[in-house]
């Protein structure tokens, strides 16, 4: 049975669980192991998703499960989005539940659910079912993910996410190729979600890996061809997970690239800074 979700395209056998660690084949159908297994929740600043141009100034509230679609050496949430079903403690919190929970929290600034923490596309069915219930309750639904699903579904769920931060982890096959990724499924992303929605971009700069002048030149010269008024966050790489031995993206670099990339782009803010 092939999972269709993302390009991966994982060709799974009975009981198998594909790349991702969070869909699997079970009945002859590939299912969501994480569908309302919460790992992580928290009631959010906007900016932190981030979010810049989105209700600022708003609260969020923030849920995440398990699985990721990408092998990321950097990753900030790793213990989350490279475990599987059995390796973490969740809490089991349904569609209904989440989407009263926000309701609920409105007095306290809150306007709506996002996505985030892990990989929320692997859990693709959720975060589907939980948006259409939080706009049945008037509120918003944001989405944080690195973009890589397949277009079809992507097509489907767009209109149900008012905003989306889309990672755009670099700008050559060669990198997201080390990251287990697609650079062109996630350029794909960004022009669709943008006919649709609210998009904001984040672009995390590793020092030696995608932080040049002529790869963030690239960049923001294709982002500005689907739209000049996509903020683009570029953010400060800090040692983490597998690259523990890789030094700081020295400020002054972040600054610099942020001056490239508004020679082509409305809005660029610098991250982790």
């Amino acid at each position: 049975m092939i999972c269709e979700l993302c390009f991966h395209r994982c060709d799974l056998s009975e009981g198998q669980t594909g790349f991702c660690r969070a869909r699997a084949c079970q009945n002859g159908k590939i299912v969501p192991l994480n569908y309302g297994k919460i790992t992580s929740i928290a009631l959010d600043p906007i900016e932190k998703k981030p979010l810049r141009r989105f209700h600022p100034g708003s609260k969020i509230l923030s849920v995440g499960s398990f699985g990721c679609n990408l092998r990321c050496p950097f990753c900030q949430n790793y213990e989350i989005s490279m475990s599987g079903e059995k390796e973490l403690e969740t809490a089991e919190l349904s569609p209904e539940a989440l989407a009263d929970k926000a309701l609920k929290l409105r007095l306290y600034g809150n306007i709506g659910v996002a996505y985030t923490y892990n990989e929320p596309l692997v859990g693709y069915e959720y975060v589907r079912d939980c948006a259409s219930l939080v706009h049945e309750r008037g509120m918003v639904n944001v989405l944080v993910t690195n973009g890589t699903i397949e277009e079809a579904p992507w097509r489907t769920l767009v209109p149900l996410i008012d905003a989306v931060n889309i990672d755009l982890k670099g700008f050559t096959p060669e990198w997201y190729q080390r990251l287990g990724g697609n650079l062109e499924a996630v350029k794909s992303s960004i022009s669709l979600a943008a006919e649709r929605c609210h998009v904001e971009v984040t672009t995390l700069l590793v020092p030696g890996e995608n932080d040049s002048a002529e790869e963030v030149t690239a960049l923001a010269q294709w982002l500005a061809s689907v739209d000049r008024d996509i903020p683009l966050h570029l953010s400060r790489f800090f040692s983490r997970y597998r690259m523990m031995d890789k030094l700081s993206t020295p400020v002054e670099r972040v600054y610099r690239l942020a001056d490239v990339a508004r020679e082509y782009l409305s809005f660029v803010y610098r991250g982790n800074c």
